[in-house]
């Protein structure tokens, strides 16, 4: 097996040996990017080669630090890495050169990985397709000329392309699942509160995004969120929860999958998305599991109307100041200029009530989780689209009224901080992927992965069909 086609795990084992070594992984990445990054423009901010082969022969030479000792990793354009320009895909930022690590990126590197650039990132993470006006569109592997997703679309387009073994992301409406399903990978919401953001400005309020891992197996996933897990004295949300690689072999036992489709009619679907869903839920069945289709639990209305209130208002208080300034507002997107300027019109009765009905929510998914174990839900309600869409504006004959609603699909999750493993599960007639939501209770991440492991080593869609680029 080529050695970029291999697990980030097995790469790890193998420099461990002294079967590879970090120079000949880092040659082949360079050689890799120099490859196909010109297709799929998935890493940005790339470093010197030059540089990036002699940490590669520091680590050669050095004691092991960690799982990721020698290992490349890219990380996604909203967070800073030291020396590197934190873009945010704004041009606004296209030159501010980051002091220091964020909390993430300095976890990351103590377990060894080395950074050799960026991923890219849609502008300020906003919206589901991975486009900015600093580094362009990231394209997806399986067809250069549709999206990538986002807005971690330049970290699942670069597992895909076989540029990185394992990845990073943040998810706030989608970022870390509807990119795995649209490039045949796998990405990980995790429980919120598990992996603690950089402890800035406040720190109490907002409960939407999180960080997590992308990889193409769920033992690569289970090991970076390990290394991203863990308290944090100056966070006040952090926790320890147990490491989930340890757990990651045990059989799941027979698991009860509750399938929401289409949410009852609610949501709307391009053809053969919900077939082929329900067609991987087959193979669930067959896998032991006990799958039920579920009546809507809840109002999919005020759901998102819930969500739109508590996002624009999550994402003006990050974006105000660049909004209210008459000279830097213009080069701001439309679509965030829409939303802040939403945000910064409520009052607080609103955002509270808004919480109320995410807090309903909350306790009916409860009810729901004491008789099912996972609930199943497509990653995405559209195929990848023309990359040079800004959004859909339509599925299926429905128009879609904000730039994020044909993403309304990630929603349940996202609201009350559940945990959600997307899986590879399959592909359309289209030759495009399809991916899925296990979606779990807060504190079930190790039984997810424990699923997903079990789906994988039935199924290993990222190996059985990778891409031709």
């Amino acid at each position: 097996m080529d050695i970029l086609d291999m697990d980030a795990l097995a790469q790890s084992a193998a420099i461990e040996a002294g079967e590879l070594s970090a120079a000949d992984l880092m040659q082949a990445t360079l050689a890799r990017i120099t490859a196909v990054n010109g297709t799929v423009n998935a890493v940005v901010a790339l470093r010197d080669a030059d540089v990036l082969m002699q940490e590669a022969r520091a680590a050669d030479a050095a004691p092991r630090k960690g799982w990721l000792h020698g290992i490349p990793m890219a990380i996604k354009d909203l967070a800073n890495v030291a020396g590197l320009t934190t873009s945010s895909g704004s041009p606004l930022l296209a030159d501010m050169v980051a002091p220091k690590d964020d909390l993430i990126v300095s976890r990351l590197r103590a377990a060894g990985a080395l950074i050799i650039g960026k991923t890219n990132t849609s502008e300020f993470g906003l919206g589901s397709h991975t486009f900015n006006p600093v580094y362009g569109a990231t394209t997806n592997p399986y067809d250069a000329t549709r999206s990538a997703g986002g807005s971690s679309g330049g970290a699942a387009a670069a597992l895909a392309a076989r540029i990185l073994s394992v990845a990073d992301g943040s998810d706030m409406m989608g970022s870390l699942r509807n990119p795995a399903g649209w490039n045949n990978v796998y990405g990980m919401r995790p429980s919120w509160g598990d992996v603690p953001a950089e402890p800035a400005r406040e720190m109490f309020l907002h409960q939407l995004a999180t960080l997590g891992p992308m990889a193409r197996s769920p033992a690569d996933l289970a090991a970076l969120l390990d290394t991203m897990t863990g308290a944090d004295p100056r966070h006040p949300h952090g926790q320890s929860p147990a490491d989930t690689l340890p757990q990651i072999d045990m059989p799941p036992g027979r698991r009860r999958i509750g399938w929401l489709g289409d949410w009852g009619g609610a949501l709307p679907f391009e053809p053969g998305i919900l077939a082929g869903s329900e067609a991987a839920l087959a193979q669930f069945s067959d896998l032991g599991h006990q799958v039920e289709t579920l009546a809507p639990p809840f109002p999919a209305d005020a759901m998102w109307d819930s969500w739109i209130t508590l996002r624009s208002f999550s994402v003006a208080t990050g974006l105000a100041e660049i909004y209210l300034n008459p000279q830097t507002r213009g080069a701001l997107k439309e679509a965030a200029q829409w939303e802040i300027g939403r945000g910064l019109a409520m009052d607080a009765m609103t955002v509270h009530r808004a919480s109320e009905v995410r807090s309903d929510w909350f306790r009916s998914a409860a009810d729901l989780f004491d008789r099912l174990d996972v609930l199943v839900l497509p990653s995405a309600q559209v195929w990848p689209f023309d990359v040079t869409l800004t959004h859909p504006v339509q599925i299926a004959g429905q128009v879609m009224d904000t730039y994020h609603r044909w993403m309304q699909v990630v929603v349940p999750a996202s609201l009350i901080g559940l945990p959600v493993v997307n899986i590879p599960a399959g592909f359309g007639e289209n030759g495009l992927p399809l991916g899925l939501q296990l979606i779990g209770r807060r504190g079930s991440d190790a039984q997810l992965l424990q699923l997903a492991q079990q789906w994988h080593g039935a199924t290993d869609w990222p190996q059985k069909r990778p891409p031709v680029i």
